[in-house]
């Protein structure tokens, strides 16, 4: 990334890439996803964290690993891996924690793998480490045609909970009831949504996952049932907005925080250990499964950018060395 700009500021440059030091793993990457936070990173929104590559994008890899540190056992080199990293994701060659790195599922391919990480650990970690999410809840999912939606709603079918989702597009919901959506609420460009909500799941919504942000704040207080949880995880319309805080004090509910790219180490393996023993079955089973828009050379990363902000996209857009 050639400083901040349009996509026109991106371009490939060669990088020097070290060795594995102990307990880290250097992986010869496949395949990268694309995520908005790179499309904001680009454009001088979103600044890298301290430690992560300020000039190369890319929060999700997969690959093989090539060389491994002193004292790492799991995985061995000729082992393929995917996971999340704070930045640097885009390239041939990425240094990461042994632990971090989860096993590629059988049946899938690099690229599919590549699907995986940031969408669907964003997911597992909010509906279950931030709002504990059972069977017979019910998951109101804001923006769900979104990479972070559909892997929702895919893990709410998986654990027997109730989903309800709300879009822009007409198109895009109907293509997430292919991928076990319960019900689907259109929401123009003033939100309301609450009613409509609790027509559908008498008491409201037990998790609320919102990707949105301030513009629907109101709306989901009026939504979210009794001792329910708000979980935050994005600003795509706005970073502020009006609370009804009598309504959340009488509902005694929660509203959390959360994002992953600037965790501790420590959590963030503890979030790939987990997932790699509960989800990755689901994905060896076919129950979860990627969803993807395109795969494209990385040499197209620039109209990938403009897909992707031009909002032309159902799932993940993919990039591949």
């Amino acid at each position: 990334m050639r400083g901040a700009g349009d996509p026109s500021v991106l371009a490939i440059e060669e990088r020097a890439v070290r060795a594995p030091g102990p307990g880290e793993v250097r992986v010869k990457v496949a395949a990268a996803g694309l995520n908005r936070a790179d499309v904001l990173q680009r454009r001088g929104g979103y600044a890298a964290p301290a430690g992560a590559p300020a000039d190369v994008l890319g929060l999700e890899y997969a690959g093989t690993v090539e060389a491994v540190g002193e004292g790492v056992s799991s995985p061995a080199a000729g082992e393929r891996v995917m996971g999340i990293v704070a930045g640097g994701g885009m390239c041939e060659h990425l240094v990461v924690h042994a632990r971090e790195a989860v096993p590629v599922p059988g049946r899938l391919d690099l690229p599919q793998a590549a699907a995986i990480p940031e969408v669907f650990f964003t997911a597992w970690d909010a509906l279950f480490e931030q709002a504990d999410l059972r069977p017979g809840a019910s998951l109101l999912v804001h923006a769900v045609g979104s990479g972070v939606g559909t892997a929702a709603i895919q893990i709410a079918r998986a654990i027997g909970a109730t989903s309800i989702g709300t879009s822009r597009s007409a198109d895009k919901l109907a293509r997430c009831q292919e991928l076990g959506l319960d019900h689907g609420i259109v929401v123009g460009s003033e939100p309301a949504f609450a009613a409509e909500v609790e027509a559908l799941s008498p008491g409201g919504a037990d998790v609320i996952l919102d990707a949105v942000g301030g513009a629907y704040l109101g709306e989901n207080a009026r939504c979210l049932a009794p001792r329910g949880t708000l979980v935050a995880l994005g600003l795509l319309g706005g970073a502020t907005g009006a609370l009804p805080l009598g309504l959340l004090l009488r509902k005694r509910a929660r509203i959390v925080g959360t994002v992953l790219r600037g965790r501790p180490l420590e959590e963030k393996i503890a979030l790939a250990r987990r997932f790699a023993r509960e989800a990755l079955p689901l994905f060896a089973r076919g129950v979860l499964r990627p969803v993807i828009d395109q795969v494209l050379p990385m040499t197209e990363i620039a109209a990938a950018h403009r897909a992707m902000e031009e909002d032309r996209t159902f799932g993940k857009i993919v990039l591949t060395w």
